[in-house]
């Protein structure tokens, strides 16, 4: 929502497996609300991303914009009241077809929301750092094998 907590943290660390498996992603973050724009992560996001190798000090939070849907291939959104603004801001914009759930590279179909650790103490930053960690390895697994497919078929 804001784009200082969860969203922050799937853009460094799924930037760091793209380029660590060769692949020149741009990968990018965005809140739906426009209560931090222009704000760093927060802190414990911030701590959290370091001390597993994982620099997101530089990010600043934008609004996501109807144009995304134009300039990205995959928008992930991380929560239903997420995908909920990201149809607002949308329209009728055919490009909603390129929204998914975050979490449905790991459980397909399932819609579930990533949890919104604003709302607690660092365990929760723990906690949802490695929910995106093990995820992000499926993202880079699910598009890399689909794109295999195409490539050979």
């Amino acid at each position: 929502m804001g784009n200082i907590c969860r969203s922050p943290l799937a853009e460094g660390i799924l930037q760091e497996k793209a380029i660590a498996a060769g692949l020149s992603w741009t990968v990018d973050s965005a809140g739906t609300n426009g209560y931090h724009v222009g704000e760093a992560p927060h802190q414990l996001s911030q701590k959290v991303a370091t001390q597993h190798g994982v620099d997101i000090s530089n990010q600043i939070s934008r609004q996501f914009i109807k144009d995304d849907l134009r300039d990205f291939d995959i928008i992930y959104v991380m929560a239903k009241d997420v995908l909920a603004d990201v149809k607002s801001i949308a329209g009728n914009d055919e490009g909603m077809h390129k929204v998914k759930y975050f979490m449905d590279e790991t459980f397909p179909g399932e819609q579930m929301d990533v949890p919104d650790p604003w709302y607690g103490g660092e365990d929760g930053y723990h906690e949802v750092y490695e929910l995106i960690d093990k995820n992000c390895d499926r993202i880079i697994a699910n598009l890399t094998i689909n794109k295999n497919k195409t490539q050979h078929t």
